[in-house]
Parts: structure tokens; sequence; C-alpha cells
């Protein structure tokens, strides 16, 4: 049985018996393909047409550029159909089928890939049309919008060689707009692009219809490797293998008169989430002359007055569409004589705060449930909450030099570039914060528009390229600055009389849709969002996973506490002794040659850590507090060696050119000094520091310090516990490989804790444990778990060690060159090694709980924080994961997914008719035991 490459609109059943499920429907036909032909099974006016699948774009490009047998002639056959259907022929000037060739790959990626309109349009059809519409006008404007479109997207012109002549044409006609120009016009500069195009390509624009069709399907192909379509993919996480289809449809057109139009619709606001249509409208033009920013359009609410009766069909259309797919829609549509017909339906791009409003407001309306809600939103998605603001005292004393569109929000500071090429190199060479101006924005521009912090341009609308892009990323942008004019030659831009250069800083709200000159500081926002603080509820209802944070001092611990932590999973005690009163006693201690003298300097050093642990206990007060023993090597806290020794040299060069005695004597003594420190300085240098003489290590040879920071905290609980505070300690041990380590430091903890409650008169409850950050530790995890009473994984360390590299050095040299050459899926560091450090986590949880079934487990790495790592530890049993204080509600959301997941939910509906229907209950997919949660 041959392969069927081509299905017509009309034949979905047959897609659907091929493919399978939705989903897989969407992966054969392409999200625009599924789309159109599922709004044609449901009756929406949509203009005849068929999809050539995915598999025949990777079937094209795996032999490189060449249709396998069948494709062409199965184009040919639809298209002969296509015929049938609509009473026209494609390239018969007495009665001409026009078709579009639109790219559509599984999942939306506007404006990435390539489109032509018109296709069937030659000398004979364009004067055949005349005679058939008596509008020269319109016939010759379509023609050269496909000699435009062919130059550029199957011939590689660049469109600025036809829009200079274009705008030379208006100057010379005094016109101000395309809409102005009458049909000599646009006569003459049909024949002046297909002059361009045989100038510059070397060959004629063909007058064969059917070439005309082949190429652009060729070229939509092509389109799916283009540098910005792959960049697009990087940004997005989509893969690179799925190809995207191409659809052909009958043209209807939007510049037929005063009677047609065209135009680009949300059905609800893309960036509040707002219900009602939001969106751009043109009278006599066609698609993309609203989506390519060339015209000011008109906002949707215009179509209303103008088409009454198509408005409210449209309105009637997008609410139904809206129930249908359970999500927010971006139409595409076009006016062809009064007649509305619906070109393009998709999930609509849109902002965070527009996603959470969106997924609440469609569980009031009964389109989605709560679980849905919930896997509706990203996890990134809530973090886009927690990014800076402009501070208001300072944007009130700001000059604001410009205002327009406010497309996508949030506070964006940078140098101004303006190109995407300059914005790329500045921001990846440079590490310079850019903003990139534009006229308007292309396809060919996204990966400025991805390397820019925000996006300003002087044209287009709220459908525009630059506001799509811009919301999809999360890029503050605002459009449609009429009042900026932008000398691309000389590098410069104007807004009356303010002059704006490339490299001056500006900051942009997209939110309020401004510009200001200079760079505004921003702050922290407040994330007491009502509508997210309400999908939050339901968030922390779901998810099992308890989310601590880590955290070293008091005013972190609140933040956190503030933004959901359940506890503090490390209080990393080292960092306590780089302030200033602390290190110089910290450095005297390192250096003490005699057990006295390092004993009192860690008498003195033992009240400032108390009054630390103090405030960690009153800030999170009736919530565990994970402190974990100094860790990194003592070296860490003293000046470099080479700073010692040029401190050295210019001793003994000052000393040469000293003239009194006393002079010579404080010197010298200075010398003696120094060169002491350098040698006990050189006694702790060690080739390898963090694989050497830290964590437990240290604490086995100076358990005097494991004795004074036990002291420390204990006094610390005691005091807190009189105030009434209810104080929940726990003891961890870094580093440990051998269980030996762990008993030893044990029993200096356990003898040290109870000395200072029988003192105090208090029973202070704690718990004592490790964290597994060494292979061996999690490889006798059954070992250890005898003696621990909880772990906590140490995954920055663990991933060093697993993988035998140091995450500094890697991530300089060769990692980024290992994810770029796919070596490696992902940096391991930010999102778990799930097969290898995964691997030895799952083992050692299984280990430990074998031996102590109620064994306390959590994460306290960077990992903590990654949504992709909070699932895994979701999926093994853990606890808990604990991560910096901002990704507190990203890692509380990112567990809410990941038990929503286990229980069986989907992110999105098998098929768009699909109704929310709760999964039959299962047991979770987990490779570890899990524990119940202890209650915060």
């Amino acid at each position: 049985m041959k392969q069927k490459w081509v299905y017509l609109f009309t034949e979905l059943e047959e897609a659907e018996a091929a493919a399978g499920e939705w989903e897989a429907v969407r992966g054969l036909l392409g999200g625009k393909g599924a789309n159109l032909a599922e709004m044609t099974r449901i009756d929406v006016p949509v203009p005849p047409g068929f999809t050539v699948t995915t598999e025949a774009c990777i079937a094209y490009l795996a032999h490189q550029g060449r249709f396998p047998p069948d494709i062409w002639d199965q184009q040919i056959e639809a298209l002969h159909r296509i015929q049938t259907s609509t009473r026209k022929e494609f390239g018969n000037p007495e009665n001409p089928l026009l078709v579009s060739c639109r790219s559509g790959a599984k999942f939306s990626m506007p404006g990435m890939m390539d489109t032509i309109l018109n296709l069937g349009m030659n000398d004979e059809v364009a004067e055949g049309m005349v005679e058939l519409t008596g509008d020269a006008r319109f016939v010759y404007d379509a023609y050269r919008r496909l000699i435009q479109m062919f130059g550029t997207v199957v011939r590689g012109m660049d469109d600025e060689i036809f829009e200079d002549v274009l705008e030379h044409r208006r100057l010379a006609a005094g016109v101000a707009s395309d809409t102005e120009l009458a049909a000599d016009d646009w006569m003459w500069l049909t024949q002046r692009f297909k002059e361009l195009v045989r100038v510059h390509t070397k060959a004629p624009f063909p007058q064969d219809p059917f070439e005309q069709l082949r190429s652009a399907t060729e070229a939509v192909f092509d389109s799916w490797n283009t540098k910005r379509a792959v960049d697009y993919r990087n940004a997005s996480g989509i893969p690179h293998d799925l190809g995207t289809a191409v659809n052909i449809q009958t043209m209807v057109f939007g510049n037929m008169g005063e009677d047609s139009g065209t135009g680009v619709v949300m059905s609800r606001n893309p960036s509040t989430g707002e219900p009602g249509l939001h969106g751009d409208f043109l009278v006599n033009a066609q698609g993309e002359d609203v989506v390519a920013g060339t015209r000011k359009t008109l906002d949707i609410s215009a179509m209303a007055e103008r088409f009454p009766d198509a408005y409210q069909e449209l309105r009637g259309i997008a609410n139904r569409l809206e129930g249908h797919y359970r999500n927010m829609q971006d139409l595409e549509f076009t006016i062809e004589h009064s007649k509305l017909w619906l070109l393009q339906t998709r999930n609509g791009k849109r902002t965070a705060e527009a996603e959470v409003r969106i997924a609440l407001d469609m569980v009031d309306e009964g389109l989605l449930c709560r679980e849905e809600a919930v896997l509706r939103v990203s996890p990134d998605q809530v973090d886009f909450y927690l990014h800076p603001q402009f501070d208001e005292e300072a944007r009130g004393q700001a000059t604001v030099i410009a205002e327009g569109l406010n497309v996508s929000p949030g506070a964006a500071v940078g140098v101004v570039a303006f190109d995407a090429d300059t914005a790329e190199r500045w921001a990846r060479e440079s590490g310079k914060a850019v903003i990139m101006v534009r006229p308007e924005t292309k396809p060919d521009d996204v990966h400025g528009m991805l390397a820019s912090q925000g996006i300003v341009t002087s044209r287009g609308g709220r459908t525009s390229h630059a506001a799509l892009v811009a919301r999809q990323f999360g890029k503050p942008a605002v459009v449609g600055i009429e009042a900026l004019e932008i000398d691309l030659e000389d590098r410069e831009a104007r807004v009356g009389s303010f002059t704006i250069r490339e490299g001056d800083p500006i900051s942009v709200d997209g939110g309020r849709g401004e510009v200001y000159a200079g760079a505004l500081p921003t702050v922290v926002p407040d994330i007491k969002d009502p509508w997210l603080s309400r999908l939050m509820v339901w968030a922390d209802e779901f998810r099992t996973l308890q989310v601590w944070t880590n955290a070293d001092n008091p005013e972190d611990a609140i933040r956190a506490r503030d933004l959901g932590a359940q506890g503090i999973g490390l209080c990393r005690t080292e960092h306590m002794f780089f302030e200033e009163d602390r290190l110089p006693i910290m450095r005297e201690m390192i250096m003490a040659r005699k057990p006295i003298e390092r004993e009192e300097a860690l008498d003195r050093l033992l009240p400032l850590q108390q009054v630390d642990f103090e405030g960690l206990f009153r800030a999170m007060d009736g919530l565990p507090v994970v402190v974990r023993l100094l860790d990194p090597p003592l070296h860490e806290f003293l000046p470099s060696h080479p700073e010692l020794q040029r401190e050295l040299s210019e001793l003994k060069l000052k000393l040469q050119h000293l003239d009194t005695l006393r002079e010579i004597d404080e010197t010298l003594e200075e010398i003696r000094a120094k060169q002491d420190f350098l040698g006990r300085t050189e006694d702790l240098l060690e080739s390898n520091p963090m694989l050497g003489t830290r964590g437990v290590r240290l604490a086995m040879l100076l358990p005097e310090l494991t004795r004074m920071q036990t002291r420390a905290l204990f006094q610390a609980a005691a005091r807190c516990m009189h105030e009434g505070v209810d104080v929940r300690v726990e003891v961890m041990v870094p580093l440990v490989s051998h269980v030996n380590e762990l008993r030893t430091q044990r029993a200096l903890v356990e003898a040290t804790a109870t000395a200072v409650m029988e003192e105090e008169e208090v029973e202070i409850p704690y718990k004592l444990g490790t964290m597994i950050e060494i292979p061996r530790a999690a490889l006798m995890a059954d070992e250890i778990g005898e003696v621990a009473e909880f772990f906590s994984f140490g995954t920055n360390d663990l991933t060093q060690t697993v993988f035998g590299i140091s995450r500094d050095d890697a991530e300089a040299s060769f990692l980024l060159h290992y994810i770029e050459k796919k070596i490696l899926p992902n940096n391991p560091f930010q999102t778990l090694d799930v097969d290898g450090v995964g691997r030895i986590m799952r083992m050692a949880v299984q280990l430990g709980r074998g031996v102590r079934p109620n064994l306390e487990i959590g994460i306290c790495g960077e990992h903590g924080g990654d949504p992709d790592s909070v699932e895994f530890c979701h999926k093994i049993g853990l606890n808990y994961v604990s991560c910096s204080p901002f990704r507190v509600p990203v890692a509380r959301f990112a567990a809410a997914q990941a038990a929503v997941k286990a229980a069986g939910w989907r992110p999105m509906p098998a098929a768009p008719r699909d109704k929310p229907q709760r999964p039959e209950p299962r047991a979770a997919a987990q490779d570890g035991v899990r524990q119940p949660a202890t209650s915060a």
C-alpha cells in the first residue's frame, strides 16, 4: 500500500485512522493543517484546501531537497479535487483558482517559516481576472504580491529590494500608503518586480502555475532548517526532527475593495487574559499587511462598525472554537465582499499573566478542571512574576521619550541595537544587556530578539510579528511608536527633539507601553497577584513534595517563608564567617599553631554564630532548619597565595629604601609575620581542594570546630525556646563517604548538645543527618542510613563527582560544546542527569529507606529549583526539595505538576472535543518509596 502524503481538509477521519490520537494527528498534519481540517469538520467557513504532511517534509529533506515518489502526483490529484469543489481551474484565465502555500508544524512557530500567496497568477490569468472582476487595481496588487513573495521566499532575494521600489513609487505618486496607489501604479510595479526577479536571480518569474506551486512547496519545506526557525526551536524546546507540513488553500481576498478586509484576532487579551476579542484589522488588505507591521492597523472593535454582521459571526466563531479547543484561540480571517472566511486557528501565544488568568477563568467557565489549569501554566511563567519591575519613585522622575502599544509586559533595561546581528553579537560577546529597536521585526530578526532584553518598534500592532514573539518568550515590548523615526544608516533614532544613538541606554516598560531615557533602577516585585495566588493555592493542595529553601540569614529566610517555603533545607554556616567582623577571627583560628590559640579564636566566633542561628530560628518559627556544618577548605578564608607573595615582595623592596632603625625593625617584623602567614597558607594548599580537606574531613582533624558550631547552634535553640519559639533543629554533616566519619561526628554533636541541654535545662528535639554528595555515600546508603536520621542530596557536588568534572572548569571549556553538539542533552548542573546521577540517587533512596523506612530525604543543590529536576525528585519519593528563596514559587508549582501528572492527568486534551475527565485512580509511577511529607 503506497504511503499517503496528502490529505484534503475534508479527510480528517482518514488522518486520524492513520495517525491515532489527536497529538499524533497534529504531528502528521501540523497544527495548522489539523485545525483547518477540524474547523472544516465542524462547519466553520474555511476555504477548501489540502495538507502535505510533515512526513513528506522529512522525506524531502532526507532526499537532499528532492520529492520522493508520489508526493507531487498526490498534490496534483488533491488540487484537481479542489478545482471540482470550487468550480475553478488552476491556471485557467477564464475562471482561475489561486491558492496560498503556508507552513504548519506540529508546534506553532509564528512567522518562522515561509508563506506564499496568490499562487496560480501569471500574465494571462491577470488579464482574465481583470475581465472577470473589472478591478485592475486589485488584480495587479495581488500579482505583484506573488512576485515579491516568490522572489524572497523561493529565490532568496532581499525583501528590501522590492520595498525600496514600492516606496519610490509611493513618493512619485504623492501618496502615503499602498491603498492609495492606482491600478496603473500596480501594473507598473508588477512589471518592475518581474524584472527585479530576472536580474537578481538570473531566471525569470515562472509563468507556469504548477512550477510556482512545486517551487513554493519546496521552499516551505526548506524553511524548516533556516537559521530563524532553528533559533526559535532551540529557544522554545521544540525538537528539530518533526518537520513542517505545507497547507495549500484556496485564496480568498481581503483586498477586493471597501467591502473586504482582513485581520488577526485573539479570543482573549493575550497580555492580560481579559475576556473579549483582541486584535488588529485592516480594510482592503491581505493578511501579511496586518502581521508585517507595514500598515497602521485598526483595533478589532473598528470591524464591528464597518462590518457588523461579519463581526458578530467572528465573535461567535471565536467563542465556539475556544470552547471546542478549551484554550484561547488566535484566529486569522479574511472578509471577501462581506463574506467571512477563517484561514487559521491555533492556541494563542500569551504572557505569563494572561496564561494564569485564562486558566483560572476557564475553570470558572467549566472548560477546564483545576488539575488541568495547573498543568496549563508552566513553572517558567510562575517565575516571570518574580522578575524585577521598575522602581516607582525612579519612574516618576524619569523622562518618557516614547509611548506605543503595550504588547508584552515587564521591565527591561539595556543599550540600543538597531539590528538583530548587532544585538546578538553584543549580548553574546560582550555580555551587554540589549534593547533591540527596529522599524518592525521580521522572522529573520528572531535571533536578535532572543538575545535582547526588550523590543521596541516604530510600526506594528498587537498581533504583529514583534508582539507575538515578545509574548512567546517573555520579552518586554512596546510596538507601533509612530513618532519614532529610525535612521538605520546613521544608527540613530529620533522622537521629536530627542535623539537615541546606538549604544545609548534606555528602559522599556512593556506593561505601560512606555520607553524611558537612561537605565532605570529595578526592584523585586510583590508577587501577591490575586490570580496567581489562587492558582498557587490549588498547586499546594495537589503537591505532596514539600519545598524548603536555602538561606543563611534571617532576611532570606523571611523572604522565602513569604514565598511559601516550608523550612530551611540548607543553611551554609561558612557564609556566616565571611562577614567583616568574623573573617579576621576565622583567619586567626586557621593560622593558630597551638590548640589553645585555636580555642580562643573559636570562643570569640561562638557568640557571633549563635546570634545568626537565633535569627534563623525566629524567622522559621515552627519550621525545620537544616544547618550544614562547615564545608569548604580552610584556605578559602585566606588571601590568595599569589597576593601574599606579592605583598611580601613589596615589603622586602620597601626595606631597601628605609633609613631609620625604627622603620627597619617595624618592617622586618612585618616581613616575619607575612612569611609566617605565607608558610601556614602553603601548608594548607592542596592540588584539588574540592576533593581535599573539607567538610567532615576538616571536622575530623579539628573536632573543636564541630563542638563550637554545635554549642552555638544549641545555645541559640535553647534561648529561642525560652522565648516561646518552636525550634526544629536538623544538624547536617557534609561530604561523608564512610559511615565511621558520621559515627564520629554524631558522637561529638550528641555530647555537646546534651551538655547544652543540661546547662539550659531544656529538651531540644533534633535530628542528625548527612549530605549525600559523594558516590560512595550513595552506594553505602544502607550503612549510613543506620546512623543518619535524614539524607540531603547535595547534587552540585554529586554531579561533579559522578561525572568526574569540575563545574567551573567544565562550563568554561568543554561542557557548552557538549550541549551544543548534543553529546549531553542538558547542562547537568542545571537539570539533573536522571540517567546517571539520578540512578545513584534512586539507589540511595532505596538503600536508605530499606534500613530506616521513615528516613527523611531531600535535595539542597541548585537542582531543587529546576522544574524537570523537581519532577524527578517527586518520582523517586523525596520528602522535599530546597532551593533559593526566589525559586520557591517555581518549585512549589513544579511539584504540583509532578503530582498531577503522576495521577494520570495530561497537559492537553487527547482531542479538541474532549472535555475534562478525571483519570482512573492509579499508583504514581515511582521508583522510591514515598513517605508522606510532614505537615508544615
